[in-house]
C-alpha cells in the first residue's frame, strides 16, 4: 500500500540535543550557507536557481546532522513554485469527507490511486479508474469519427472532437469561435511558443520586417524569451505600484506612439506574480487605444494569457472576458488557456489557444503543424476524459477556488504576523482573490535571501519577473500554512 505520511510522529535520530537546539542549529546552518552564496547572489545570476540550490543543499546539510524532519519542514519552507501537490493537502475544514475536506481533492480529481493513504484519508481511487475507462470511451468515439490519436496525423487536422469541446468551453465566456480556431498544446508555455512562431512566420509572409511584442512587467519571463527565439523584438515596460502593476491606457498609447514596430501586446488578464487582475473598465480603455491605432491602419494583436482567469471570482472574470466579445476586439485577440492552475492539474499539461479570427488561425497553423500531427495519443485521450469529468462535476472548480482562497488567506495572515514581529515588509498586496500567489514589497536592505535567512520561507525575487529585488512572490502551492498562524 502506498502511503504519504506527514513527518509528525516520526522519531528523530538526533540523540544529543533537544528539538529547540536542533532548531537553532538549523538556523545557524541557514545563515552560514547564505554567507557562502553571497558572491553568486551579488553577481545577480539567476536568483531562482540560486534559491533552489540553496534550499536543496540546506536540506542535505540538516539530514547530515540528523535534524528532525519536523524541524526541517518548519524552518525550510519552499514557497517558490506554484504547483499544488494534491497528495500533500492536509486541510480539512469542518467534518471529514464534507464539502470543505480538501484532502479529498486528490481522489476527486483522479490523482490518488485506489487504497492510497493521504493524510489520514484512504482514497477510493474511483475517479482514477473512471478516467481510464472514460479514455477508452473517448478513443472509441474518435475512431467512430475517423480520427485515430495513435497514428501520425499527416494532414495536421488535430483532434476534431476535443477542439470542438474546447471551442464550446470558450463560448461560455461569450466568445464566438469554432473548433477550427482552437489548437492544442502542452500547457500555456507550449501554446505561447507555437503561437509566437506562427505569428513570426505570418509577418515574414507579409514582408513585415519590423515586428515587436510589448511585455508589461512584472510578469512571467518565459514568453519574452520565446519571442526572442522567434526573431521578434521585445519591448519590456515596468508598470507602477500606484497603477496596481497594470498597464494603463495612457501608457499603452505612449508606447505605441514611440515604438512603431509593436504588433503584439502580451497581456496577462490576471497577473502572475501580483495576483492583481485588470478590471473591465481598464480592459475597455486598452481596447479603445488599440482600436484607434487599427483605424489608422496599424494592426496590433493581443495575446491574452488566461492561465489564472477562473481562479478567482467567476462573476468578475465573466465581466473581464466580456470586454473581448466585441467583434473588432475578438478578431484581434488570441487567447491562451490551460487546466493547470484553474483545475490544479499542472502535471497533466492540458493547454490550448483560441484564435478570435479564423484567418489568423489559418495563418499561424505552420507554428502548430508538427505539434498537431504528433501530440501523444494517451495525452489527448486523458485531456478528453478530464473534460468530461469537469462536465460531470461542475462543483470541482469552485472547490479548488475555495481551497486556493483558504491557503492565500492563511499565508497572508502568516506574513502579516511575521511583519509585526520582524518588520520586513513595506507592503503586502492582498491581490484580487485570485491565483495562488502573494506579492510583497520588502523594506530597504531586505531581499529574498535575507528574508529566507530570517524566516526560513523562500520566495521568488522580483527580478525573475522583470522587476526589482525589493519585491518578492510567495506561492501557496508547495505546502499548507499552519492554521495556528491564520
Amino acid at each position: 500500500m502506498i502511503t504519504h505520511n506527514s513527518p509528525e510522529g516520526q522519531s528523530s535520530t538526533f540523540h544529543h540535543s533537544s528539538l529547540e537546539a536542533q532548531r537553532q542549529m538549523l538556523r545557524q546552518l541557514r545563515r552560514d550557507l547564505l554567507f557562502r552564496y553571497q558572491l553568486q547572489i551579488q553577481k545577480e545570476l539567476d536568483s531562482l536557481s540560486i534559491m533552489a540550490r540553496l534550499i536543496t543543499e540546506l536540506e542535505q546539510e540538516c539530514r547530515k546532522y540528523n535534524i528532525a524532519e519536523t524541524i526541517i519542514q518548519s524552518e525550510i519552507v519552499n514557497r517558490t513554485l506554484g504547483d499544488i501537490n494534491l497528495r500533500l493537502i492536509t486541510e480539512c475544514e469542518g467534518e471529514p469527507e464534507s464539502t470543505h475536506d480538501y484532502r479529498l481533492l486528490a481522489d476527486e480529481l483522479g490523482i490518488a490511486l485506489p487504497g492510497e493513504q493521504l493524510n489520514a484519508y484512504t482514497a477510493s481511487g474511483t475517479t482514477y479508474l473512471w478516467l481510464r475507462h472514460r479514455m477508452m470511451e473517448c478513443e472509441r468515439l474518435l475512431l467512430k469519427n475517423k480520427y485515430d490519436p495513435r497514428i501520425y496525423d499527416a494532414h495536421g487536422v488535430g483532434n476534431p472532437i476535443l477542439r470542438t469541446w474546447l471551442a464550446e468551453e470558450m463560448q461560455q465566456w461569450g466568445l464566438s469561435v469554432t473548433g477550427d480556431q482552437v489548437y492544442l498544446g502542452l500547457d500555456t508555455a507550449d501554446c505561447i511558443d507555437k503561437t509566437l512562431h506562427g505569428l513570426a512566420h505570418m509577418y515574414r509572409e507579409q514582408n513585415t520586417s519590423d515586428s515587436a511584442i510589448l511585455f508589461p512587467e512584472p510578469g512571467c519571463a518565459i514568453p519574452a524569451w520565446q519571442a526572442r527565439l522567434c526573431g521578434l523584438r521585445v519591448h519590456r515596460f515596468p508598470t507602477l505600484p500606484e497603477h496596481n502593476f497594470k498597464l494603463t491606457a495612457t501608457q499603452l498609447d505612449q508606447l505605441l506612439s514611440h515604438f512603431s514596430d509593436i504588433r503584439i501586446l502580451y497581456l496577462a488578464v490576471t497577473n502572475n506574480p501580483t495576483a492583481l487582475a485588470y478590471t473591465p473598465d481598464e480592459l475597455n480603455a486598452l481596447h479603445d487605444v488599440l482600436r484607434n491605432y487599427r483605424r489608422n491602419g496599424r494592426d496590433i494583436l493581443i495575446i491574452a494569457d488566461l492561465a489564472y482567469v477562473g481562479t478567482g471570482n467567476m462573476q468578475e472574470d465573466h465581466a473581464r472576458m466580456g470586454t473581448f466579445v466585441t467583434p473588432d476586439v475578438l478578431k484581434h485577440t488570441l487567447f491562451v488557456s490551460s487546466f493547470s492552475q484553474t483545475h490544479t492539474l499542472t502535471g497533466e499539461h492540458f493547454g490550448w489557444i483560441t484564435c478570435g479570427n479564423p484567418a489568423i488561425a489559418s495563418a499561424i497553423a505552420t507554428g502548430w503543424s508538427n505539434s498537431t500531427a504528433s501530440l501523444p495519443g494517451e495525452w489527448q485521450l486523458r485531456f478528453m476524459a478530464y473534460f468530461r469529468l469537469f462536465e460531470m462535476r461542475p462543483w470541482l472548480p469552485e472547490k479548488i477556488r475555495a481551497f486556493y482562497r483558504l491557503r492565500r488567506d492563511r499565508l497572508q495572515a502568516q506574513l502579516q504576523q511575521i511583519n509585526e514581529e520582524q518588520h520586513l515588509f513595506a507592503q503586502i498586496y492582498m491581490g484580487d482573490d485570485a491565483t495562488i500567489y502573494t506579492w510583497c514589497r520588502l523594506r530597504p536592505q531586505e531581499d529574498a535571501f535575507t528574508f529566507f535567512a530570517k524566516t526560513g520561507i523562500a520566495g521568488v525575487p522580483g527580478s525573475n519577473f522583470g522587476y526589482t529585488n525589493d519585491y518578492i512572490r510567495f506561492s501557496v502551492g508547495s505546502s499548507p500554512v499552519p492554521s495556528s498562524l491564520a
